[in-house]
């Protein structure tokens, strides 16, 4: 999960990304290895059905549409490349786009009371000031050090100005989007992920790796 703890799912929640934004496969995966029945599937979906399951690792349509009108990809790495390459290319209008599906994130069960209170009173600030959702990318981090990790962000970003806070949100839309395309090709190696993809879910938004 890239760990996003305040991250939960862009429309209902899909799978174990989003709360702290810190999770996802922190090595090589099997199903994204050259090959992989993971990427082969992905390479196989429509062309509506590939942007409909890129846009839970991404709101923009545009990130979507140019991540899909790749493939295939012969390996991960390469699609983890063309996915840095359109993310660095994303325009103001299309992070603000990206930016307005990011919805809060949850932090995991058993988080101290006091630790919900203080981010929820951080989140609030960070709105009322930057206009968006907080958005960080706690990959690696483990799950009880989020609540700490992600509060400190957020008073740390706080003091910036909306340009220099801006350039921090668009990279790590940039990385929570990697950690999500590793659980996405993870997800279609399962029995039933293929299927569901040809319709356009995915169950991303239920991961770890959400942003926060």
């Amino acid at each position: 999960m890239a760990v996003h703890p305040r991250l939960a799912p862009r429309s209902p929640p899909l799978s174990s990304h989003l709360p702290a934004q810190a999770r996802g496969c922190s090595g090589p995966c099997d199903a994204d290895a050259p090959g992989g029945p993971g990427l082969a599937r992905f390479n196989a979906l429509s062309c509506e059905a590939a942007e409909a399951v890129l846009l839970h690792c991404c709101g923009s349509r545009r990130w979507a549409q140019r991540v899909a009108a790749h493939r295939p990809y012969p390996d991960a790495g390469a699609l983890r490349a063309a996915a840095d390459e359109a993310s660095y290319d994303l325009a103001q209008t299309d992070l603000s786009e990206a930016l307005a599906l990011e919805p809060p994130a949850e932090l995991a069960h058993g988080a101290p009371y006091a630790a919900l209170v203080a981010l929820d009173a951080a989140h609030a600030e960070y709105e009322r000031k930057f206009g968006h959702a907080f958005v960080i990318c706690l990959d690696g981090h483990p799950q009880e050090e989020q609540a700490s990790q992600l509060l400190a962000a957020i008073r740390r970003r706080m003091g910036l100005d909306a340009d220099e806070e801006r350039a921090i949100t668009a990279d790590e839309l940039r990385r929570l989007a990697q950690a999500r395309l590793a659980d996405l090709t993870h997800w279609l190696t399962s029995p039933d992920g293929a299927s569901a993809a040809d319709s356009g879910y995915s169950p991303l938004w239920d991961s770890p790796s959400v942003p926060v």
